[in-house]
């Protein structure tokens, strides 16, 4: 007799949804120079001895190939008042998801955001399989914060810190 729970995927998604999390926008460049964005919230700090952080994205998302196979990539966590800016990012529909915005060039080619509250450009340390994601633990190689209160994401919806 099995002690495991029947796991109800949409239950299950629900009771994640209760860990209130920022939102980011993790952006690559492709071998052939094109530019890659997606919106996530899986975003963790792993340790500073080496600087290492964490972040999945799913087998079926769009972007996958590209950030399965980066060199680089890089996060930038969004500000209270970015949520268009995260819903854009998380579209499917777009084909250019960067068009209209300011991008700087980082380390690698990475597309850079020039708003955010952090941002952090890593090299790919570690690649791990998670299931129906892949997990990508990234090295710190440049980072940089601002003022900005973060955008917050909890129960499905966007928050603010009061």
């Amino acid at each position: 007799m099995s002690n495991e729970k029947q796991i109800d995927p949409r239950e299950l998604r629900n009771a994640y949804g209760t860990f209130a999390t920022g939102v980011t926008v993790i952006t690559t460049t492709t071998p052939e120079g094109r530019r890659e964005a997606i919106t996530a919230n899986s975003f963790s700090s792993v340790s500073l001895d080496p600087a290492l952080l964490l972040w999945s994205i799913g087998r079926d998302s769009r972007s996958f190939d590209a950030f399965n196979g980066c060199d680089h990539f890089a996060i930038h966590v969004l500000g209270e008042d970015q949520q268009e800016l995260s819903n854009r990012f998380a579209s499917k529909d777009l084909t250019d998801k960067f068009a209209g915005f300011d991008i700087e060039e980082g380390i690698a080619g990475l597309p850079l955001l020039t708003d955010y509250c952090a941002r952090f450009q890593c090299s790919i340390y570690n690649r791990y399989e998670g299931g129906d994601h892949i997990i990508l633990v990234g090295r710190v190689l440049d980072y940089d914060t601002r003022e900005n209160d973060p955008l917050v994401f909890h129960g499905g919806r966007y928050r603010r810190i009061a």
